[in-house]
């Protein structure tokens, strides 16, 4: 029997050197995190780590292109499993080049699951003023690869609604920057409850994704603090999941689509590998034979499948 899974996608998490100056997940204690992986956090030195709960490997995210990857083309890699930077001949981003539009279309994990008759739910919520950008003409082709993959899928994103009434999770995962968008009433979530509203989309749904993208601004501002307040939210998400997971029907997945976060000496994107952490059902068995981006949503399909 397949499970349903979780997926947490983080934008701009790499492995980097174990070095508490640079590298905030050696700054910030990360408790939830750490209990899965027996005290461990993976570096470059020891990015190979497995428990008895959950699997960490390394993936590649340079797919063999040179140049420092990019949102647009890692996220097409991560999601249809296609090698999108070899295919345009370069990393590009932070949109999918024009020529990767038709690939998410095909070939994104949604589209993917459906044609096996699963269930899957993109869980972010948007307020109107992303419904009015992504509305305009002028802005069409600036719409990242997820909220791509959905659409081009035949789906609706969630909007204010959704998130007020508990059916979707905000991208800041508390709420808390809602009423500077003009939603004053929005409640404010723990992210503890976040990640139990998260695991209660996954009994209803096969597939649920999840899209953080605040570690890849925390990474570009060079800011640990920015990283710490980052991180400890993204624990206490971590938390809030396992508190209600069933880790003998169900899979968490974890990863990125290249590195930043993890090297707060340079403001750009880094070369350096991105973990792919599977914790619960059948964790071994999506871990065992991945090795770079394109190899992720493969694995979930045979599992799925």
């Amino acid at each position: 029997m397949s499970p349903h899974i979780l997926m947490i996608f983080l934008d701009g998490v790499g492995i980097g050197k174990k070095d508490p100056v640079h590298n905030p997940f050696f700054n910030v204690e990360m408790k939830a995190l750490a209990r899965l992986l027996g005290g461990k956090i993976p570096h470059l030195r020891d990015a190979h780590i497995t428990t008895p709960a959950a699997s960490v490997v390394p993936l590649n995210a340079t797919l063999g292109v040179p140049g420092l990857p990019q949102s647009g083309t890692g996220q097409t890699a991560l999601f249809t499993g296609f090698n999108a930077p070899r295919l345009v001949g370069k990393h590009f981003g932070p949109y999918p080049y024009s020529t990767l539009k038709p690939v998410i279309a095909e070939r994104s994990i949604f589209r993917r699951l459906l044609s096996l008759g699963k269930k899957p739910f993109y869980a972010n919520a948007f307020p109107r003023q992303f419904f009015e950008y992504i509305g305009s003409s002028a802005k069409k082709s600036r719409v990242p690869v997820c909220t791509m993959s959905w659409l081009s899928s035949g789906f609706e994103l969630n909007d204010a609604v959704a998130l007020s009434k508990g059916r979707a999770l905000s991208s800041d995962i508390t709420n808390r920057r809602w009423p500077s968008l003009g939603y004053p009433e929005m409640p404010v979530l723990t992210p503890r409850e976040a990640g139990r509203r998260l695991t209660g989309f996954v009994r209803e749904f096969d597939f649920v994704l999840f899209e953080y993208y605040f570690t890849d601004k925390a990474g570009h501002a060079q800011s640990m603090q920015q990283a710490a307040e980052v991180l400890g939210e993204l624990d206490g998400l971590l938390e809030g999941i396992l508190s209600a997971f069933d880790d003998g029907s169900m899979l968490l997945i974890m990863t990125s689509d290249h590195g930043n976060l993890e090297d707060l000496s340079t403001k750009s994107h880094t070369r350096n590998p991105v973990p792919l952490l599977a914790v619960g059902s059948r964790h071994r068995e999506l871990t065992s034979n991945a090795e770079n981006l394109t190899h992720v949503v493969p694995a979930i399909i045979k599992m799925m499948n």
